[in-house]
């Protein structure tokens, strides 16, 4: 296929090529992938500067993504590439074979660093999905800071740069500049932008921006940093967002709000507790879904609020391919049970096969879980309509997940993205702490934004 870029992406790959430490923040759905192989084709076809590239991705993406990208680009045909994923020796089998990229999945980068024993001469490294190496202590971000002296050109990709706030931003800039910007510590970087917030005594919980910090950070970041919103530059769909309310009743309340205050819960399948906080949080999410994993790991239901709604909404599509993001396992199981039950087809996006069945049109109610699937894959073709049976915290997580639809390419001119949420629960809490964290995010995506005239 030929390559006709559009002008931001024309504006992108120049940008890659001008600057030997680049992050690229791209929309999902804008081609970052195809951006960064036509950049990475120059420099090494055409100025000479790049030998061997080195790409970093989830593992999906590291499989098909990028060698899919390569095959369907007609200037991209004189590529050797080698995707390294699989065993210990079919990933030293692929290192060792003579091509001008190598894709590896990042859950392997200490293996190839220190276990492998393969020489890093990597003169290029690509991280796709920069915001997976937000963790400082992470052994990936560990093995990977090992190697980047001898890195002369790095790459970092994501359209999700500050899921979870400004705090994400210190370990991935420190991966790409070595520290020059926002600091070589983190503890540098907190004493510089932050301040404390939520204590116990001299245990820091969690940090606040200082005042003015927020925009010192995107300055100082902003001469090695390109960004780029897909309703900038693409005619992207209408994106619709609803709220579909369910409600417990009396006796459904009554358990969730012993748990919520007790901790603990007492049901006929057994027991339900929470040692802390965080895994209380979890439980009541399951519980606001409409069942709850006991301590002997038995799932106990307690109401079909969601199931029912679920029900009326594949009913009202009349047809209409759905796709459903589930969180926890037993929603998966109780959901597969009822659409069984109403005779409606049904199948997870697990496998090449069933993605393809999807964009074919042959799947009816597609389940998809986020962690699995959030990241490379183009499900446009299939349908239009997103329903959230169960929410996740992770922002990457969600908008990842939304992109699979509400992305270029998208046939229908509205993408319907329907959260089903169980009134006066965590369910809530979630929604907003979601819309909270994509305001801070769009500050940063904004303040670094192109100015590409199109």
């Amino acid at each position: 296929m030929r390559y006709s870029p559009h002008e931001y992406q024309e504006s992108a790959i120049r940008f890659i090529k001008e600057h030997p430490v680049a992050a690229v923040f791209l929309d999902m759905g804008m081609g970052k992938s195809s951006v960064t192989l036509t950049a990475i084709m120059d420099l090494m076809f055409e100025s000479f500067e790049v030998c061997r590239v080195l790409v970093v991705a989830p593992l999906r993406v590291a499989r098909h993504t990028w060698s899919e990208e390569i095959e369907k680009w007609d200037h991209l045909k004189g590529l050797r590439y080698s995707v390294a994923v699989g065993t210990a020796a079919e990933r030293k089998a692929a290192l060792q074979e003579d091509a001008d990229i190598y894709i590896i999945n990042r859950e392997n980068v200490l293996w190839l660093v220190e276990q492998s024993g393969i020489p890093f001469d990597f003169d290029m490294v690509v991280i796709d999905e920069l915001s997976s190496f937000k963790n400082h202590q992470a052994k990936g971000f560990r093995a990977l800071m090992k190697i980047r002296p001898k890195v002369k050109r790095i790459v970092g990709l994501t359209g999700t740069p500050s899921g979870n706030g400004l705090m994400d931003l210190f370990a991935e800039f420190r991966l790409l500049d070595m520290g020059e910007r926002l600091g070589r510590s983190i503890g540098q970087y907190r004493a510089a932008y932050f301040r404390p917030d939520r204590m116990n005594g001299p245990v820091v919980y969690s940090y606040k921006p200082l005042p003015g910090a927020e925009e010192e950070i995107y300055r100082r970041i902003s001469d090695i940093t390109v960004s780029m919103r897909g309703r900038d530059h693409l005619r992207m769909p209408e994106l619709v967002s609803n709220r579909y309310l369910v409600h417990m009743d009396g006796g459904e309340r009554k358990k969730y709000e012993l748990l919520k205050g007790d901790y603990v819960l007492q049901t006929s399948g057994g027991e339900v507790t929470a040692a802390n906080a965080a895994a209380l949080s979890g439980k009541l999410l399951q519980l606001a879904n409409g069942a709850v994993y006991t301590d002997e790991g038995k799932v106990q239901r307690v109401h079909d609020r969601k199931l029912d709604a679920l029900e009326d909404m594949v009913e009202a599509a009349n047809g209409k391919p759905i796709l459903v993001a589930y969180w926890f396992r037993h929603d998966l199981g109780r959901i597969m049970d009822r659409l069984s039950a109403k005779g409606i087809s049904y199948g997870g996006l697990d496998t090449p096969v069933s993605i393809k069945r999807w964009n074919e049109g042959k799947i009816a109610v597609a389940l998809i879980h986020p962690a699995s699937a959030g990241h490379g894959l183009n499900l446009q073709a299939g349908g239009s309509t997103l329903v959230w049976f169960g929410l996740t915290w992770s922002l990457e997580l969600y908008q990842q997940t939304v992109a699979r639809l509400w992305r270029q390419g998208q046939r229908s001119g509205t993408v319907v993205v329907q959260h089903i949420i169980t009134a006066g629960t965590v369910d809530e809490r979630v929604m907003e702490a979601l819309e909270r964290k994509d305001g801070a995010q769009s500050a940063l995506i904004d303040a670094v934004k192109a100015e590409v005239d199109v």
